[in-house]
């Protein structure tokens, strides 16, 4: 049971592929560059999908009753009932920009928002979810799947915490 818990553990803070110039067929200044640009990019990556899910998430904690009422009358929320489905996407949406914005188990993270994300685009009624709402749900989809598949990146706690892979 341990060992599952360890590997659990390293498979959701791994930090991702951290490319030295070594490593890479490039030449060392570009190697080095298309590093530091990389862990820039998943930076952005996690502070932008953090913003995004975090206000949306105190938009719901500020008139609760309103959040309730949504998932109750409007929102279709599969398998879970309104109330479950309010209260998890909520957390979810608190809870997961904390650790994305930290690069705190980035991997559990991107995989998290990526869940919440695909419940809330599935929950719109489709005559409601316009195109460019659709673009929009796709593009953090396509983000929070990057981290999750890429880790949070050399920029983050991951990458500071003693768990490796054997």
């Amino acid at each position: 049971m341990n060992a599952l818990i360890s590997a659990a553990l390293r498979s959701f803070t791994d930090p991702g592929q951290v490319t030295t110039p070594e490593a890479t067929r490039l030449p060392a200044p570009v190697a080095a560059l298309v590093s530091h640009l990389q862990s820039l990019a998943l930076l952005a990556t996690r502070l932008y999908l953090a913003q995004v899910f975090f206000a949306s998430g105190l938009v719901k904690l500020r008139d609760w009753s309103s959040t309730l009422a949504l998932f109750n009358d409007y929102y279709q929320v599969p398998v879970l009932p309104p109330a479950l489905a309010a209260y998890a996407g909520t957390a979810g949406e608190l809870a997961l920009p904390v650790l994305l914005v930290l690069g705190l188990g980035g991997r559990f993270a991107g995989v998290g928002m990526f869940v919440v994300n695909l419940m809330a685009a599935l929950s719109l009624p489709a005559e409601d979810l316009s195109a460019a709402g659709a673009l929009q749900h796709v593009l953090w989809g396509v983000l929070a799947a990057a981290i999750a598949l890429w880790g949070a990146g050399r920029w983050s706690a991951d990458r500071l915490l003693p768990i490796r892979a054997a």
